[in-house]
This record gives structure tokens, C-alpha cells and sequence, in this order.
């Protein structure tokens, strides 16, 4: 994918040195402190203070903790924060198109585990989109997972997950999600089917914006390949079958590898969201 190398967006804040691993609301135990409070009158330093007081709690969203990066992890920022505005762009120009106001999400990274709206999340949650906060979360080390556990290399594998993210909060926008959700609550024996419509949806979603990104040259030769194999990578299907067990189509909550491509590549072939009405 051509992008701007560099480049920094407003809407990225950059977490990973907020210490957001440590589960919020932790406390140290009774004694751990007691020996703390020893240690602290022994060698006459505050021993507490050191490690984390007696709450143990996580940093406030957006901590100060200094952030140690790799120029890998510089690059994929850099990225990351590209793909994000652009297709931010894209979509405010959609919803302007048909009288709409687009607001923008905001990227958080983070490294390990992050405190949002939705509540508390580690790596392996993966990448998620929070409705509560209307932020998008990921641990950048999962590009690693997706390339070596899942087998999807690329650049635009990876612009596929942020822009499949992304469609989640077009979906907030447009009141799809919270229209799910209540059929949800009312039919909670469908809530996986339901469950599965929104993210193929959202899957249709991130292909309306590589259907603009590709309008605009800003696709290689093999760009779409592998964004249509970063879908079928995370299939629920493929994810079951790596995990040694059985298909079993009524636990999927995102939808097979050939649901998932298929929805994408229609978003891709038509570059209209009205070609990605939820199926229910």
C-alpha cells in the first residue's frame, strides 16, 4: 500500500507506556504490604510509593509513563495512523454525500492490557472497537499474530483490520449497532447470529474503503490479496480449526473465512455501504 511515511495522526494517542497491563483495581495483599512498610522503615525509602501504593491501580487513561518503541513499532504507527485518517476521510465524505455528520474515532495503543469504556482488555483480546467510548484499541504486536499465527502477511492485511474497526464505528454512526444489540436483548437464542451480522457488516465496511484507497492508486499489485486473506485468516471457522477443535457454525460470533471474504470483496466490487445491509 503507498502511504505517507512519517506520518502522525490527532486522532492516535499512544498508551503503552501508561503501565495499562496491571488489572484496574488490583491491590497488593495484607503481607505484601506489611513487608513493604518494613523495608520502608529499614532502608528509609517508601517502598509503597515504588510499587504502586496500596490501591495497585492501573494509570488514568492517557498515563505519562515514557513509551518505549522499536523503529518497527515506529513504523507500524506511522501506518496505522495513515490508514486511520484515510479512512476517516473517506467516510466523512460518505456521510456527507448523504446529508450526514461523520465523527471521528480516536486509535488508542496500548501494550498489554488497557482500561476502556467497555472495561478491561488484554492483547489477546485483539483489536476491538469500544461503542462506549467510540475508540478503537490495539496492541500492535498482534500484527505479529497476524502474520505468523494466523498467516496473513502484508500491509493490507493490516490496513484491513484498523478499517474493519473503523466500520464498527460507522455502525455506531448510522445506529446499526445499538439496533442489534436490542435484538439481542429481545432474542438473546439469535444474539451469534446477530452477533455475526455486525461483523460482516463491518467486514463490508473496511471493503467500501479499499474500494476509495484503490479509486485513489493507493493499492499495490497484491494489496487486495491480502486483504481478502486477512479475512478468511480470522474466520471463525479457521480460528476453531487452529485451536484444535471442531467447526461448530453455532458458536461463530464473526463468520466463516468465505462469509467474511465475501463480504469484504462486495464492499470492494461495489463501493457503496448500501451494498452492506446487515443480514439477519
Amino acid at each position: 500500500m503507498k502511504w505517507q511515511r512519517g506520518y502522525q495522526s490527532s486522532n492516535v494517542e499512544d498508551r503503552r507506556g501508561s503501565g495499562g497491563g496491571r488489572m484496574p483495581g488490583g491491590r497488593l495483599g495484607l503481607g505484601a504490604i506489611v513487608i513493604l512498610l518494613i523495608l520502608s522503615v529499614v532502608f528509609k525509602r517508601d517502598f509503597l510509593s515504588l510499587a504502586g501504593g496500596m490501591s495497585g491501580d492501573a494509570p488514568t487513561a492517557g498515563g505519562s509513563g515514557e513509551v518505549v518503541s522499536t523503529p518497527a513499532e515506529d513504523s507500524a504507527k506511522q501506518f496505522v495512523s495513515f490508514v486511520l485518517d484515510d479512512a476517516q476521510q473517506t467516510w466523512t465524505a460518505i456521510f456527507s454525500s448523504n446529508n450526514a455528520t461523520y465523527t471521528d474515532a480516536r486509535l488508542i495503543l496500548f501494550r498489554d492490557g488497557v482500561q476502556s469504556a467497555c472495561g478491561f482488555a488484554e492483547s489477546a483480546t485483539g483489536p476491538f472497537y469500544c461503542p462506549g467510548d467510540s475508540q478503537v484499541y490495539i496492541d500492535l504486536g498482534f500484527y505479529d499474530e497476524l502474520r505468523e499465527r494466523f498467516g496473513a502477511p502484508g500491509d493490507f492485511a493490516e490496513a484491513y483490520v484498523l478499517a474493519h474497526e473503523i466500520g464498527h464505528h460507522v455502525q455506531r454512526l448510522t445506529g446499526a449497532e445499538a439496533e442489534v444489540r436490542r435484538a439481542q436483548q429481545r432474542d438473546p437464542a439469535r444474539a451469534n447470529q446477530y452477533s455475526v451480522a455486525l461483523e460482516l457488516q463491518a467486514d463490508c465496511y473496511a471493503g467500501v474503503w479499499a474500494s476509495s484507497a484503490q479509486s485513489r492508486g493507493l493499492l499495490d499489485v497484491g494489496d487486495v490479496e491480502e486483504g481478502l486473506g486477512a479475512a478468511a485468516a480470522v474466520g471463525d471457522d479457521r480460528i476453531q480449526r487452529m485451536g484444535g477443535g471442531y467447526v461448530n457454525p453455532d458458536a461463530f460470533t464473526h463468520g466463516s473465512a468465505a462469509d467474511r471474504t465475501a463480504s469484504f470483496k462486495r464492499g470492494l466490487e461495489s463501493g457503496d455501504p448500501g451494498s452492506c445491509e446487515l443480514q439477519r
